[in-house]
C-alpha cells in the first residue's frame, strides 16, 4: 500500500509518499481501506518531532479519518463495506488503516466520508469543551479564541445551540466574517483594543473563555467576570504564564485545562459523542463549509497550506 511518511523530523520536505507493507491485524482489529482523512495541526507537530509518535521510522501520522472495512478479521459486528469513520487511531495517513474495534465510528448513509474526516477531531473537540469543561446554559456570553478557525467554527455553533451568546477573537476582517457567517454575535480582533470592546459589550466580563492560543491566557482571565472560568486547550500562541493560585481565590475564577482523550475513553463515549454531531449536522444544526481538498500524495502541499494559516475551513487528504 502507499502511504504519506516521515523519516527524520524537520519541515514538510521530509513527507515521502512511498510504497510500505499493509498493516498487519491483531485479532480486535479490523482493515479499513481510506476514502478521506483528516490534516490537523497536531500531524505538523508530530512531523516536526514535537509529539510522541509509535512505532519506528518509516513514520506514518493521522489519527482522523473515513472509509470502507475491507477485512472484518472474524468480527463479528461488522462486515465486508461498512461505512466507518475514527478519531483517534494512529497512522491514518495510508490507503490502509487497521482499526481497532472499539475506536470505529459507525457512519451514517447521510454523512459522507469527506464530511466525516472534516468534523471529528475538531467537532469532538468543541462539543466536550461546550458541553463538558464548561457546562454551558441558556443566556451565558462565551468568549472564544480563534473562533474563525475549525474548532472555534464548531465551538460557535454548538454554543450558540444551546443558547449562548458568542463573542469571538480572530486575526482579520475577513476571518471576522467567516466567524459572523458561523453565528458569533460580535467579533474583536487581535490587533485591536479587544479587551476594551469586550467590557462595552459585556460590562461584567463574559461567563466562559475558551482559550486555544496560551500567550493570551492571564488577558483572557481579566475578561471574565467573576466566579467565570477560563478553559485552556490549546498553545497555538505559545506557552502561557503561570497562574496564581491567590488571582483565582481572590476572583472566585476557575481554570480548566482540556484534552479531548480523557472524554474518548470507551468505546460507548466515542459512539456517543460522535452520533450526536452526525445527529446536529443531519439536522441542519449545525453546518460546515466544503474541505479544501489533496491528494494523500500531495501531502506536502496540504503542510504548506495548513501552515501558511491561509486556510479557514477543514483541509482532508483523498488516498
Amino acid at each position: 500500500m502507499k502511504a504519506l511518511t516521515f523519516s527524520a523530523f524537520g519541515d514538510s520536505d521530509v513527507l515521502e509518499y512511498i510504497e510500505i507493507p499493509s498493516p498487519t491485524l491483531k485479532s480486535d482489529e479490523i482493515l479499513v481501506e481510506m476514502k478521506a482523512i483528516g490534516l490537523n495541526f497536531a500531524d505538523v507537530y508530530r512531523r516536526k518531532g514535537n509529539y510522541h509518535l509509535k512505532g519506528n521510522p518509516p513514520f506514518i501520522a493521522g489519527y482522523e479519518g473515513a472509509g470502507i472495512v475491507v477485512n472484518a478479521n472474524n468480527n463479528s459486528e461488522f462486515k465486508v463495506g461498512d461505512r466507518i469513520a475514527f478519531a483517534d487511531v494512529p497512522f491514518a495517513n495510508a490507503e490502509l488503516v487497521a482499526v481497532n474495534i472499539n475506536h470505529v465510528l459507525p457512519l451514517p448513509e447521510a454523512i459522507s466520508f469527506e464530511t466525516a474526516a472534516s468534523i471529528l477531531l475538531q467537532g469532538l473537540t468543541a462539543h466536550y469543551l461546550a458541553t463538558d469543561s464548561h457546562k454551558t446554559l441558556k443566556g451565558e456570553t462565551v468568549l472564544i479564541h480563534a473562533v474563525a478557525g475549525g474548532v472555534g467554527q464548531f465551538l460557535t455553533q454548538i454554543s450558540k445551540l444551546l443558547g449562548a451568546k458568542v463573542i469571538g477573537l480572530t486575526s482579520s476582517s475577513g476571518k471576522a466574517k467567516i466567524a459572523l457567517e458561523q453565528g458569533a454575535d460580535h467579533v474583536f480582533l487581535y490587533n485591536e483594543d479587544w479587551k476594551s470592546d469586550i467590557f462595552k459589550t459585556v460590562p461584567n466580563g463574559v461567563d466562559v473563555v475558551y482559550d486555544s492560543i496560551g500567550s493570551t491566557l492571564m488577558e483572557s482571565f481579566e475578561v471574565t467576570k467573576e466566579c467565570g472560568q477560563v478553559v485552556f486547550f490549546g498553545m497555538a500562541g505559545g506557552d502561557p504564564e503561570f497562574i496564581n493560585p491567590r488571582m483565582l481565590m481572590d476572583t472566585s475564577k476557575t481554570l480548566t485545562g482540556g484534552d479531548l482523550w480523557s472524554y474518548l475513553n470507551s468505546k460507548e463515549e466515542r459512539i456517543k459523542r460522535a452520533n450526536q454531531l452526525f445527529d446536529w449536522i443531519i439536522e441542519g444544526k449545525i453546518t460546515l463549509a466544503p474541505p479544501t481538498s489533496f491528494k494523500l500524495s500531495e501531502g506536502k502541499l496540504a503542510h504548506d497550506y495548513l501552515e501558511s494559516r491561509k486556510s479557514t475551513g477543514k483541509i482532508i487528504l483523498i488516498p
